[in-house]
């Protein structure tokens, strides 16, 4: 099969070529997928996950991109809740090759079936995203109607979805990040927008939840804004400064079935649109990872399903 892979570290992007991999083997609870759309997080060629194995060891040369929506192809054995031939769309352990490839092999648990009327491209832009705003909203964060959110980055591919989930769940919402930022944030359903470059932090008052996608300064400033018994919920690195009198929190998404089946179904009714800002085919898959558009990029693998 065809497939992206990176063999050196310290090549980094440079490094990617479309190659011809071994056909993937079907462990035990694992599901080959037939794959028609991938996803990609910039970043991920930092991640230890990319270069070496749950045991550490060297696992080179490796797959990226951990989202996927596709057709199961082959069942590994005891594998139950999935059959040869459904359409499907998850995301793969970051230990192992991942999704830019025409074949992939996939824990069952990480998969969620796909309705008929979601495309490939669109499922593929949901997993992390969808999984990662889910989580830090209501997993983590407790949100609840009546709160008000803060959510940065709210045009980006998590904040996206997380101001549309907030929204429904009738959360106010104040979403941050570029000016170029502020249309999309608005008509995604922000009732606030911060310009991180012009505006003040302090401008947002007091909130009961901070949801963080950027770290750094942003993240250490965020604490304060955080209202007695609130939280602030970070998925870019642990936090070092904290609320005054509340909780802070970083997480890794979680595999969750049910959430991923809630997302595609926020999809077909019109109640949920990940932001998608270039589809490319697989053998542009490197030049993507270089030159990332605004929006999710997603890498059409095969044609048609």
């Amino acid at each position: 099969m065809q497939a992206i892979t990176v063999q050196d570290r310290a090549a980094g992007v440079a490094g990617l070529s479309l190659t011809e991999q071994p056909y993937p083997h079907a462990a035990e609870n694992d599901v080959i997928v037939r794959v028609h759309a991938a996803g990609f997080t910039r970043g991920e060629l930092d991640w230890p996950g990319t270069w070496s194995d749950r045991a550490g060891r060297d696992r080179t040369p490796s797959v990226p991109g951990h989202e996927m929506s596709g057709v199961v192809a082959e069942l590994g054995f005891g594998t139950t809740g999935l059959t040869v031939g459904q359409r499907v769309f998850g995301y793969t352990d970051p230990a192992r090759n991942g999704t830019l490839a025409e074949y992939v092999a996939v824990e069952a648990r990480n998969l969620a079936p796909l309705p008929a009327d979601v495309d490939h491209t669109v499922a593929a832009a949901l997993p992390i995203a969808g999984l990662s705003a889910w989580q830090a909203l209501f997993d983590h964060g407790r949100l609840a109607a009546g709160q008000t959110v803060l959510i940065h980055g709210a045009a980006g591919s998590v904040g996206s979805i997380a101001v549309q989930l907030a929204r429904e769940a009738g959360a106010r919402v104040i979403g941050t990040g570029r000016a170029a930022a502020r249309d999309t944030a608005l008509e995604l359903g922000a009732d606030a927008f911060l310009d991180l470059q012009a505006d003040s932090l302090d401008d947002a008052g007091q909130v009961d939840l901070v949801l963080d996608v950027i770290g750094g300064d942003i993240l250490d400033r965020s604490a304060a804004l955080v209202r007695p018994g609130g939280t602030l919920v970070t998925i870019a690195s642990p936090p070092t400064v904290r609320p005054r009198d509340g909780r802070a929190i970083f997480f890794i998404i979680e595999p969750d079935r049910a959430q991923l089946v809630d997302l595609a179904q926020r999809v077909r009714d019109g109640r949920l649109r990940p932001i998608i800002g270039a589809v490319r085919t697989l053998a542009e898959a490197p030049s993507a990872f270089a030159r990332p558009a605004s929006g999710k990029t997603i890498i059409r693998v095969t044609e048609g399903g």
